[in-house]
């Protein structure tokens, strides 16, 4: 039964689960059929077939597994556009969450041809090898394979040259590979951080590319060519600290972790790179509404950000409060002191909100139990 004919009409039946399932599978044969033909246009259509079945089917996936080494083969085949993107598409698909499609894909060699379309003219082709190397490297496995292949030089080339799309994906695969220790100096020496502050300028902060952006930056500064390279950069710093104030709860994360990462490394070196961009008012807000580790990194920051870093004992006594102002009292912009003063009013009120609701909920947990005074006490102690 034709799919569209149960979408038109009223009157129409929807096919059983045995019915359905019964097509599926005929449709899987006869995919498999044809991508294992000798006859280039049965290769063909057989890509697209298995293209088509595998986009939102994870029981096709499966099914389809035998199809990789046939799909990698027109890949290599020195055939039409046509047939190296239906191939891609067709590969794409069949990897998209499965885990072990992934792996099988690099193991059936599918690397070297996807890396030799990455400085392809055509766009399409670009755009396509640059997703499949995104997909793939979301597996563990495949991330030392991909790191040691040459593809990071060329994602690092499309990440400068590429469509808006492969610029995209490609920094979020280089933001994949990174999370292998060893990919990160192979990343490091393609120089990508002007690359990855232009498309993190204009991109939305909330976005899912600035968390990438943001996530890989945070790896690279790691090291002490990175934060020269983002501080050499015009607007490198102030970038990331954008995304502190605008972004996602996981970007916020990436960039205080940046930041911290820096001042830690030589507080003299960075602290005034990080003040005169307006680093504070953001802190603030992070102190209170940002997750736990951004918090902690917020409040650390911070105190780095001091003139004169008391001995520990005498820090931990200091409040937050006393912090912030002595930072405050060094701010020479006017409309940033202002701003950071605001700032830190507003969160001093959400503080003693927070405090209070929390107060409120203590004190009907202990009046609506019988338990005795003393009890009642410890167990608010141990909260």
């Amino acid at each position: 039964m034709d799919s569209r004919s149960s979408s038109d009409g009223h009157n129409s039946t929807p096919d059983s689960p045995s019915s359905t399932f019964s097509s599926s599978s005929s449709a899987v044969h006869r995919a498999l059929q044809l991508i294992q033909s000798d006859d280039q246009d049965s290769k063909l259509q057989g890509a697209q077939e298995i293209r088509r079945l595998t986009k939102t089917s994870q029981r096709c996936r499966r099914q389809l597994s035998d199809s990789v080494g046939p799909l990698v083969s027109m890949l290599r085949v020195c055939g039409s556009p046509e047939s190296h993107e239906s191939a891609l598409l067709a590969l794409l698909n069949l990897a998209v969450k499965d885990e072990t499609n992934k792996i099988k894909i690099v193991e059936a060699g599918a690397l070297e041809p996807i890396i030799t379309f990455l400085p392809s003219q055509s766009c399409n082709l670009q755009e396509y090898a640059t997703a499949a190397l995104l997909t793939l490297s979301a597996s563990a496995i495949n991330k030392p394979v991909i790191g040691a292949s040459g593809a990071i030089p060329l994602l690092v080339e499309i990440l400068r040259h590429g469509t808006p799309q492969a610029k995209v994906d490609s920094v979020m695969a280089l933001s994949n590979l990174s999370t292998h220790p060893a990919n990160l100096s192979i990343i490091l020496e393609a120089k990508p951080i002007p690359s990855i502050v232009s498309l993190l300028k204009p991109c939305k902060k909330s976005s899912k590319t600035a968390e990438k952006c943001c996530a890989l930056i945070e790896s690279l500064v790691g090291f002490d060519e990175g934060r020269t390279a983002l501080t050499s950069e015009e607007g490198g710093v102030l970038a990331v600290i954008e995304v502190l104030e605008n972004g996602s709860l996981q970007s916020r994360e990436h960039a205080v972790s940046a930041l911290l990462t820096m001042c830690q490394s030589d507080r003299c070196r960075y602290r005034e790179a990080i003040l005169k961009d307006g680093v504070i008012p953001g802190l603030l807000e992070l102190t209170v509404q940002g997750t736990p580790k951004s918090q902690t990194k917020a409040h650390a920051l911070l105190r780095l950000l001091r003139d004169s870093p008391y001995p520990r004992s005498e820090l931990q006594a200091d409040t937050l409060e006393n912090i912030v102002c002595n930072i405050i009292s060094q701010i020479d912009s006017d409309e940033q002191s202002s701003k950071a003063k605001k700032m830190l009013a507003d969160m001093v009120q959400v503080s003693m909100e927070q405090s209070l609701r929390h107060l409120q909920q203590r004190a009907l947990v202990c009046t609506s139990t019988d338990l005795p005074v003393s009890t009642c006490t410890s167990e608010v102690s141990l909260k």
